[in-house]
């Protein structure tokens, strides 16, 4: 082969594994093992173990027949196959160092000038079938590790409300269930979306994208936020609702890092930065706490909750709040509160403080949540063990009906560690101080 040829062969080599994102070793497989499918279909017999070698340098293949060296046994006229064995005293009449189970290799590579031509024509879809299958699997392995990430992508095409994006090497689906209700997709638009699933397919890996899984709010946090990033603050939980309102309940790990604040940012930059992608859903940002009573309290900002009592057994709160804060409390066709039980994993009652028999709202759920995170697997609980809990005096029984009391003092407290990205005031009601902090008031005018 001339030393034209030899490089036209070795750049076609280099161009199909850029263009298939295949490793060369793959392709030197996939070319030999074709060549010994070509030999055994002119030449072979069944039974045989053909086996090709390709030398990419000079573009020559040589074909062998591999055997495995036997002996006789006292009692035995003949080997049991003789398409993959020999006998050993053949065997070292070509190699003196062959010895009984070894493997011998014969060279049988065709003699017929015109073989190489043939066998081009016969690997042709040998090797055309070969490479299909490792490029699938090389772009099944690359988004299988990124399940649970957010990756950027552009919208090819939509069709019945299926939104096909191009993600890179293949195409990616977000389907109706993981669309942001209000949101628009055109072609060519560039969006990113977060990788909720691969699946093996027939013709190509089936890659399911999402805008409104719990995990983009989880991702986008971390990208946002070097603190969580880092794990100085821990993001505990997330129930969202999504293009509506989610609520993020946030801890720190090292003394002297305030959470929320690390959350909003330099005059609410990093939180403006999420709701930006998020396409302006509101984000409240909790402060997480042992103490189950505190943690309610806190779930339910912007609300002021003057109480709360605990029904362990079975994992029911009741919340007291003032009149004027009962719409607060509950929300906008219950979200809030519902939101807030979703957010802790307990079911939350409402009610007017000083009048504890009518139940003013009531949560829909009392399960903990089991929204994926973004690794994939299941949300921790948002509440901490029995042994984190308050005192067995805090607690009350189902009888017990004396409220856990929040004085004001906790109540400004609660609202200082709060904050909510709605149109009206980031913070809750709180102390003074908080309320005057020039920081949270341009935060709240850019909210």
């Amino acid at each position: 082969m001339s030393d034209e040829q030899e490089s036209g062969f070795g750049s076609a080599i280099d161009q199909l594994v850029a263009e298939k994102g295949i490793s060369r070793e793959k392709v030197l497989d996939t070319i030999e093992a074709a060549l010994g499918a070509a030999y055994r279909k002119d030449y072979g017999e069944r039974g045989q173990d053909i086996r090709a070698e390709f030398d990419e340098v000079s573009g020559e293949a040589r074909v062998y027949r591999v055997m495995t060296v036997v002996e006789l046994e006292e009692d035995q006229k003949e080997i049991d196959n003789p398409e993959a064995q020999v006998l050993l005293k053949d065997a070292k009449k070509q190699d003196p160092e062959a010895k009984a189970g070894k493997e011998y290799v014969e060279d049988v590579t065709p003699d017929d000038p015109h073989y190489g031509r043939v066998a081009a024509q016969t690997a042709k879809q040998v090797i055309i079938q070969r490479i299909r299958e490792a490029e699938r699997e090389a772009t099944f392995d690359e988004f299988k590790d990124k399940e649970g990430e957010i990756i950027s992508g552009i919208v090819q095409r939509v069709e019945n409300d299926m939104v096909f994006v191009d993600v890179g090497r293949t195409t990616g689906i977000l389907p109706p269930s993981e669309q942001v209700r209000g949101e628009r997709y055109r072609a060519n638009q560039r969006i990113r979306v977060f990788v909720v699933r691969v699946d093996s397919a027939s013709r190509e890996p089936e890659i399911v994208l999402s805008r409104s899984h719990p995990g983009m709010l989880r991702r986008m946090f971390e990208l946002e936020v070097p603190e969580i990033f880092a794990g100085s603050v821990e993001l505990k939980a997330i129930a969202r609702e999504a293009a509506e309102r989610s609520k993020v309940s946030v801890w720190a790990k090292e003394d002297g890092i305030d959470p929320v604040g690390a959350c909003i940012g330099q005059r609410g930059t990093r939180i403006q930065t999420i709701i930006a992608e998020l396409s302006g859903e509101k984000i409240d940002i909790i402060q997480w706490d042992e103490d189950p009573a505190r943690y309610i309290a806190n779930s339910l900002s912007p609300a002021r909750v003057v109480a709360v009592d605990i029904f362990e057994k079975e994992k029911r709160a009741v919340a007291h709040v003032e009149e004027h804060q009962l719409s607060l409390a509950i929300g906008k066709r219950g979200q809030n509160v519902r939101l807030a039980a979703k957010l802790t994993g307990w079911r939350i009652d409402i009610v007017k403080a000083g009048d504890e028999e009518a139940v003013e709202a009531s949560s829909n759920e009392a399960v903990p949540i089991s929204e994926s995170d973004a690794n994939g697997a299941k949300a921790d609980e948002a509440m901490p063990s029995s042994e984190s809990q308050a005192n067995d005096d805090e607690v009350k029984s189902k009888g017990d009906n004396k409220p856990d009391v929040i004085d004001e003092e906790a109540a400004g407290e609660i609202a200082d560690d709060t904050v909510e990205t709605d149109e009206e005031p980031a913070v809750s009601e709180g102390t003074e101080e908080a309320a005057q902090d020039p920081a949270l008031k341009e935060a709240n005018k850019e909210n």
